[in-house]
């Protein structure tokens, strides 16, 4: 989400702030616009808060602690927002805002409130809304009226010791492609043995129609969500009365119930493995996972870490999926951190663009096919072997990584897909969801 520059200006303009204040505003706007979360905190939080304009202090502290996982800092300052400067907000930005602090509110079980405050907006906004806006607002707030009936995500270990999820790897697809993905073991539905993809690039819990009926998921009334892929599909939210994985019962869990094909035969012996998918959603719910890929295991505590001041190196992107700094080729960058990616990962044209001279040299342009919900794309790419991948603290080598050369074949406009066959070079992966920072090991 970006702050229309017309705003900033307006502010800019408007307010009698000294040089070295104007200095930290235009530093604030400009993070902003770049979606630079990890700057704008920075900034931030390293300047009297009196030498910031005050709409744009009130709406760091919304947009850190949407972005940054903070719900305590967010849900305050989205009150202050809506109540005292909604009038420096146009109508897009107001809509954001709504969407974002709905969010926050049912990321902490407030799902009654975020209906409330939705179609709050929904009434004073009404006349000026298109006809698609209106629709998204609308059933965003049916939604949450629909949950709030319930109390998703009640967690139970089973064990004093914490959580611990067995997995296994497992091929998909054509077997010269070498492609796999993560399935966990010991899990069931409603008390029947499942088969479930763990997907940490997966921003909601995902089933198909035929496992919500075999599973006997609950259907909610009036809740249309769209779900895009290679192309857009509708599906609605189902509520699965008891998941267990591992020696953890999670009750009352929503998954987005949509079907999954492709219309493409070959692309479907991937999809196919997608029927049941868990991901970050969840993951926000446990707030500290690590993923053990020497022992094949996921582990949970039982007790949450306390929020340290440790700089956040995870954040999330604008569809809420977790994105982590890294660099590949010593060239720093946000990836988007995908076990449901079957590859070892790709970049995009940017990365190419930079590096054009050096991937020339190491590889010859070749085509890539990728499956997702509605259909198959086929785009131009460089496969370029041995890119060195730096994520939490570790560098490693992938066999390949994809590079594309089309932006419209770049999934999300993520600068880079890290897929699971990277993530399985490291021994360890740490999700820490409380500081947002992912540490890895590696021997």
């Amino acid at each position: 989400m970006k702050i229309k520059a017309l705003i900033l200006a307006a502010i800019m303009s408007g307010a009698s702030l000294f040089a070295d204040a104007q200095s930290i505003d235009e530093k604030i706007g400009k993070a902003m616009n770049a979606s630079d979360w990890f700057a704008l905190d920075s900034i931030y939080s390293s300047v009297p808060k009196d030498s910031i304009h005050p709409f744009l202090e009130v709406f760091s502290r919304c947009l850190i602690g949407n972005r940054l996982n903070r719900p305590e800092v967010s849900i305050p300052a989205f009150q202050e927002l809506l109540n005292t400067h909604s009038t420096n907000l146009d109508l897009n930005n107001l809509v954001s805002s709504t969407y974002m602090f709905g969010m926050d509110l049912s990321r902490i079980g407030e799902n009654e409130a975020a209906a409330s405050l939705t179609n709050s907006i929904i009434d004073a906004t009404n006349q000026y809304l298109d006809s698609l806006t209106l629709a998204g607002l609308t059933a965003t707030a049916n939604r949450f009226a629909a949950l709030s009936v319930y109390k998703p995500y009640q967690i139970e270990f089973t064990e004093d010791c914490g959580g611990a999820i067995p997995f296994e790897i497992v091929p998909v697809g054509p077997k010269d492609k070498g492609a796999v993905l993560m399935h966990l073991q010991e899990s069931s539905i409603n008390g029947e043995q499942a088969t479930i993809t763990f997907d940490t690039g997966a921003g909601a819990n995902i089933i198909s129609p035929e496992m919500a009926e075999k599973y006997r998921l609950t259907p909610l009334e009036a809740t249309k969500i769209t779900v895009r892929g290679i192309a857009g599909r509708d599906g609605y939210i189902a509520i699965a009365k008891e998941l267990r994985i591992g020696n953890i019962c999670v009750r009352d869990v929503p998954f987005t119930v949509v079907s999954m094909s492709s219309t493409n035969a070959e692309a479907d012996q991937y999809i196919d493995a997608f029927n049941i998918v868990i991901g970050s959603e969840l993951m926000l719910q446990f707030k500290d996972v690590t993923i053990d890929f020497n022992k094949h295991r996921i582990t949970v505590p039982t007790e949450a870490p306390a929020r340290s001041a440790a700089r956040p190196n995870l954040c999330f992107s604008s569809t809420m999926n977790l994105l982590a700094n890294g660099a590949i080729l010593s060239t720093p960058m946000q990836m988007c951190i995908d076990s449901g990616d079957a590859s070892f990962g790709s970049l995009g044209p940017k990365f190419f663009e930079h590096h054009k001279d050096y991937i020339s040299a190491h590889a010859k342009l070749d085509t890539i096919r990728e499956a997702g919900i509605g259909g198959v794309i086929i785009s131009e790419c460089y496969k370029v072997p041995d890119l060195p991948v730096s994520l939490g603290g570790n560098t490693v080598l992938p066999e390949e990584l994809t590079v594309k050369t089309d932006e419209n074949a770049v999934r999300e406009g993520y600068e880079c897909i890290l897929g699971l066959k990277t993530l399985m070079l490291y021994d360890e992966v740490r999700f820490n969801l409380v500081d947002f920072v992912l540490t890895t090991t590696k021997k």
